[in-house]
């Protein structure tokens, strides 16, 4: 049996990776990680904001800003980020060294700067490709949507341009129209895409009357919205597609593999139950293509997405009315 896939231009053992993760600052559970059968790993995101934080802590090194009472946004402060600039560089550089696995860097901004010029630097200590995170929220009415996907082509293109190694970019469903976008992010240089960035949202405290952020890990129910944009941007993507959020179990990877997706993220499953669940998923997908006779990824990767439809959008509107009544009082 080969799991054997292809991402990015890279050759991959199969299509199982660990996504952008806390795994990384931990060299023990990486090799953890590699030995249960990743085929890459991802490296959490370097922001655009830990430049700008180490450009304050430089020029007041004795002075903690307080952008509450100056209405400023509260960024986390410069010491508050996993790993700061230069040690983000050595660890991408440790786990090359660890691991014989791609090791694939994120970088994380919003509008072209000075942070895209950490590319070289990331290519230049060994990854083997970098993931675009542009993650941002559209809240300014004066700004239109066209103007936004502007600045976030420009960046795609200025980043791509500057490295040899492949880039993929990671994104939000909340595009007006996002097979368009995907495709002109593929003509302005990038490789792949990543569905979907998570939107992690603050919750209230009704005792403090403040906000509260915390993290809230995926589960199987979120993995439907990548179902659907999988299964929809698979038939004429020209890039690579990578399934992000959701994936718990063997099932969940061969739904996303069965829709278009070349490889899948996993991340909450493994901070939840550890490593070797990793190891466990690959023995059910195994388990589930042996029941099945496939052979090879390429015998099955996108049989269920919307190729044989004329238009994927009638397809997608007949599902949502056969889903609606489906209920009956």
């Amino acid at each position: 049996m080969d799991l054997s896939t292809s991402y990015l231009g890279l050759r991959l053992k199969n299509p199982f990776v660990v996504g952008a993760s806390p795994f990384c600052d931990n060299l023990s559970l990486c090799q953890q990680l590699s030995d249960a059968g990743a085929a890459a790993i991802f490296m959490h995101s370097f922001f655009e904001e830990q430049l700008e934080a180490k450009t304050r802590v430089s020029a007041h090194p004795f002075r903690r800003e307080k952008r509450v009472e100056t209405g400023e946004p509260d960024y986390p402060a410069y010491p508050d980020y996993h790993l700061n600039p230069d040690h983000y560089l050595r660890q991408l550089e440790r786990l090359k060294r660890l691991v014989d696995i791609p090791i694939i860097a994120s970088l994380n901004g919003r509008q072209l700067g000075g942070w895209v010029a950490y590319a070289q630097r990331m290519e230049d200590a060994g990854a083997s490709a970098i993931e675009l995170n542009l993650y941002q929220l559209a809240a300014d009415p004066a700004v239109p949507g066209d103007e936004i996907e502007a600045d976030m082509l420009q960046v795609v293109r200025t980043v791509a341009a500057s490295v040899k190694i492949p880039v993929t970019v990671k994104l939000t469903p909340f595009h007006s129209a996002l097979a368009h976008f995907a495709a002109r992010l593929c003509e302005n240089g990038a490789a792949g895409i990543t569905l979907f960035n998570r939107l992690h949202q603050s919750d209230i405290d009704l005792v403090k009357l403040e906000k509260v952020t915390h993290l809230r890990l995926s589960d199987p129910s979120d993995l439907l919205l990548r179902l659907r944009w999988l299964s929809i941007l698979s038939p004429d993507f020209p890039g690579s597609l990578a399934c992000s959020g959701g994936v718990h179990s063997a099932a969940d990877a061969a739904k996303a593999l069965l829709v278009g997706a070349d490889v899948v993220q996993v991340v909450s499953a493994l901070l939840k139950h550890g490593p070797e669940r990793l190891a466990e998923i690959i023995v059910g997908f195994e388990v589930w293509m042996e029941s099945t006779g496939y052979e090879r990824i390429s015998d099955f990767r996108g049989r269920l997405n919307h190729g044989q439809s004329r238009d994927a959008g009638s397809a997608e509107r007949a599902d949502y009315l056969s889903i609606l009544q489906s209920w009956k009082v």
